[in-house]
């Protein structure tokens, strides 16, 4: 297997590169960020990347978004998630077009080398590997769609269903206007809410609030 991996944490990324070099496939490239994995994936077309959640700048969830980007932009890409965190935000959109090939591990709760060298033949090969916590906490959060809110835009919700402006948000909140504005437009997208001339996003956002 041809094989790119991103990892911000350089020992983590050389041990990963080692760990599947020495499992018999090649590392086409080992990168630390979201923009250099796309960049990484357009150039080399590797049977599978390996991606860390939290990368710079912001260390939230980079990667994910990242590899979502890359199924979008190279359809049956294959993807293998390593994180120690579950990230939901952005994890359905991975596992939404259903077509296989994509993985989501915890990377404490690998605990050896044959485990993961079979996690990447199976994403590789089109298969699907998820974690039990995973797919316990993607479960949750389709029951509840607020659970893929962060605490920031949880308040913001919170603010927005009491009436608030984004200025009196800003105030309350001590942040700037784009702070809020960004919030907004991260609600909007992680309650499936596009933009349309027939419906309110903010108070059908708040909507969906008052009802859970």
């Amino acid at each position: 297997m041809r094989v790119v991996v991103a990892d911000d944490s350089v020992l983590l990324r050389e041990g990963l590169v080692r760990l599947i070099e020495e499992s018999g496939s090649k590392v086409v490239a080992a990168v630390g960020d979201g923009p250099s994995l796309v960049a990484a994936v357009g150039e080399h077309e590797p049977d599978v990347s390996v991606v860390d959640i939290r990368m710079p700048p912001t260390h939230t969830d980079e990667g994910l978004r990242a590899a979502v980007e890359i199924r979008a932009e190279h359809p049956g890409a294959k993807i293998l998630v390593l994180s120690q965190y579950v990230e939901v935000s952005y994890a359905g959109d991975l596992f939404a077009d259903r077509e296989g090939g994509v993985g989501y591990l915890l990377k404490d709760r690998v605990t050896d080398v044959d485990e993961l060298t079979d996690a990447l033949r199976r994403v590789a090969a089109g298969g699907t590997v998820l974690d039990p916590q995973v797919v316990s906490q993607l479960f949750a959060a389709r029951r509840d769609p607020l659970a893929a809110l962060t605490p920031r835009e949880g308040e913001v919700l919170a603010l927005m269903a009491e009436g608030r402006t984004n200025t009196a948000i800003c105030r309350k909140l001590v942040v700037s206007e784009g702070a809020v504005e960004k919030h907004i437009g991260n609600i909007f997208g992680k309650l499936g809410l596009a933009q349309s001339d027939s419906d309110h996003r903010r108070v059908m956002a708040v909507l969906t609030y008052l009802r859970l």
